[in-house]
């Protein structure tokens, strides 16, 4: 499972760039900075030469960044598609509405989106920029895949009870959520194989 293969083949700032839809797509969203780039560096095996550029600046995605996998077993390629960060304040407003306005484009353009990979910091669990992706998300009946990042930031000894808190806390994934931390191990290769089956699985 660890011979996944990707080439970024479209990049779109508006919806007339956007590719035609011939693959499932995995849209990954969340919180701006909260180590998206990172995971899909990951995700991929592209952590020596980075395919998904990493910044400490919020707000760097400023497009739709579309990747073809190819999973390098029987399984069928499919998309990932990395979606600009939301929930940060100091970009110009007309330049956040033409982001807006691109993703309820992109999503509202009939495309095969199994699931939405919506990236929550286990640090600070969801916040209210989640809890609105959330909502919006729900009204479009559109199930979501939650994966925590910056696990290894976590307080230690903590992260257990930390887990579970947010889980009574009502947040809902359709697999149990996985605690990434930024490097290329067991979690992320689970999560290689979740993703996967949630694609394979009918009705989703």
């Amino acid at each position: 499972m660890t011979g996944w293969t990707a080439d970024l083949f479209c990049t779109a700032f508006n919806s007339r760039q956007l590719p035609e839809p011939l693959l499932p797509e995995v849209a990954i969203t969340g919180r701006s900075n909260v180590g998206k780039s990172t995971l899909i560096n990951l995700l991929l095996n592209r952590t020596n030469k980075k395919i998904a550029h990493v910044s400490s600046k919020p707000g760097k995605t400023r497009s739709l960044n579309f990747y073809r996998i190819t999973p390098g077993s029987s399984e069928a390629s499919f998309v990932i598609v990395d979606l600009p960060g939301y929930g940060y304040a100091a970009r110009a407003s007309d330049e956040r509405r033409e982001w807006f306005a691109l993703v309820d484009d992109y999503f509202g353009a009939g495309r095969n989106i199994p699931f939405v990979m919506h990236l929550i910091d286990f640090r600070h669990g969801p916040l209210d920029a989640d809890g609105e992706l959330i909502k919006w998300l729900d009204a479009m009946d559109m199930p979501r895949l939650v994966v925590f990042t910056k696990g290894d930031k976590a307080p230690k000894g903590r992260a257990r009870n930390m887990y579970e808190k947010y889980m009574r806390d009502g947040l809902a994934s359709i697999s149990p959520p996985l605690i990434t931390a930024g490097r290329n191990d067991a979690e992320v290769e689970r999560l290689r194989g979740v993703i996967l089956r949630i694609i394979s699985e009918p009705g989703l």
